[in-house]
């Protein structure tokens, strides 16, 4: 699930990065060159994935045994 979640983390920031840069018509060459509308939807798409990121890095595997159980 850890390595699911960064892949699609990456995914979102590298999609959302060309949609923002297509929107605000910095890489053209698109049906979304130049629509504002496209930089929203990349930006809110970059935000997800350093969230996706974030959440990923930060979850902790579950133990098997419970604490206090010192035997094998």
């Amino acid at each position: 699930m850890r390595i699911t979640l960064y892949v699609v983390g990456v995914l979102c920031l590298l999609i959302g990065g060309v949609w923002f840069l297509q929107g605000v018509n910095v890489l053209p060459g698109s049906f979304m060159t130049g629509q504002t509308k496209w930089a929203l939807y990349g930006g809110i798409t970059f935000v997800a994935g350093i969230a996706m990121v974030i959440a990923a890095s930060r979850r902790v595997r579950l133990r098997t045994k419970p604490a206090g159980d010192r035997s094998r």
